[in-house]
């Protein structure tokens, strides 16, 4: 009887020691899940539910991005947003883009205090979004300005006629379809979009003498298409401040009251892959990160949907070299 009992003994110390082991076990791939999940993804969405200052990235071609739009509205909605940076690193991008981004942003500087940081490039419609902040701070270095505006298209006419091509069209009006890519366009063409194009710039002109408190000639001066450093900038009145992030949430405290001492909290629209099992999500990101590592960083596509299409009009500053940082558009939707 003594030798059973012991056995009985002997075997709950085991079943518990397993069990504990287990949860053990359990805890540990939490934990590492956790961490990795961390590490691949910056942390996003961590620490919202505390009051911090918000710093919401606009880099790469600006788009019509409905997904930005609902982050900038939550952004105005969180009580635990007491400031926001705004970082821009832009060539610019659609016309449209720049207006529908700025509208956003303007409502959200009725509610938070707005300051913009212009990183390496914050030009045309990156210039137009900096322009919805109550101050704008740019490196001594950093490339902005280049207001205006542009239509683009092309002319395959003469290809064509060597190649022995011919293309007819029939259409309601003389203005229907035109600038046509396969015959030189009528002046009637040209004077349309020129007037559509110059209609856009007087906006945009109208957004910087609004904001920056500039008169309209001296506007229209400036807004002849050329990129400023932001010394030469400063200059011109079309930025407040040289300087950068820290310079940007000193600003927040010493003329808005806000707490510089609070975390700062990157805010960025989701990626694509994130409607993805949450196991394809590390799979994916182990897998760029090993990638980045032999030299292949940004070989993995966010986007499965082809480059970024800019239709219409287009605020954008064609660079001759634009920074790699830029120009990579890995996360644009």
């Amino acid at each position: 009887m003594s030798l059973d009992a012991d056995v009985l003994v002997d075997r709950r110390r085991l079943r518990r020691s397993v069990t504990t082991w287990r949860v053990l076990a359990v805890v540990a791939i939490v934990a590492a899940i956790a961490g990795i999940s961390f590490a691949l993804f910056g942390g996003e969405g961590l620490g919202r539910n505390a009051p911090h200052i918000a710093r919401l990235p606009i880099e790469g071609v600006i788009t019509d991005d409905r997904d930005t739009v609902e982050l900038i509205e939550e952004l105005a909605l969180n009580d635990n947003v007491k400031g926001v940076v705004l970082y821009i690193n832009s060539p610019g991008g659609s016309t449209t883009g720049g207006e529908v981004t700025y509208n956003a942003l303007r409502k959200l500087a009725e509610k938070k205090p707005v300051v913009a940081q212009i990183g390496t490039l914050g030009a045309s419609a990156g210039y137009m979004i900096a322009l919805s902040a109550d101050h704008i701070v740019a490196h001594y270095t950093s490339l902005t300005g280049s207001i205006g505006v542009l239509m683009q298209y092309g002319q395959i006419h003469d290809l064509l006629e060597r190649l022995g091509v011919e293309v007819n069209m029939v259409h309601s009006g003389p203005l229907k379809a035109e600038p046509s890519p396969f015959d030189t366009p009528p002046q009637a063409a040209v004077d349309m979009l020129q007037g559509i194009v110059m209609d856009s710039y007087d906006w945009f002109v109208g957004l910087v003498v609004e904001r920056r408190s500039l008169d309209d000639a001296t506007v229209r001066t400036l807004a002849d298409g050329r990129v400023y450093t932001g010394h030469q900038a400063l200059g011109a009145k079309l930025i407040d401040e040289i300087g950068d992030q820290t310079t940007a949430i000193d600003w927040l405290g010493t003329e808005r009251g806000v707490d510089i001492e609070l975390p700062v909290r990157t805010w960025k629209t989701p990626d694509q892959f994130d409607d993805l099992p949450f196991t394809s999500r590390i799979a994916y990101g182990i897998a760029d990160r090993l990638l980045g590592a032999v030299g292949l960083d940004g070989a993995l596509p966010y986007s499965l949907g082809g480059p970024v299409q800019l239709d219409g009009l287009v605020s954008l500053w064609h660079g001759p070299n634009p920074p790699e940082d830029v120009g990579r558009q890995r996360r644009v939707p």
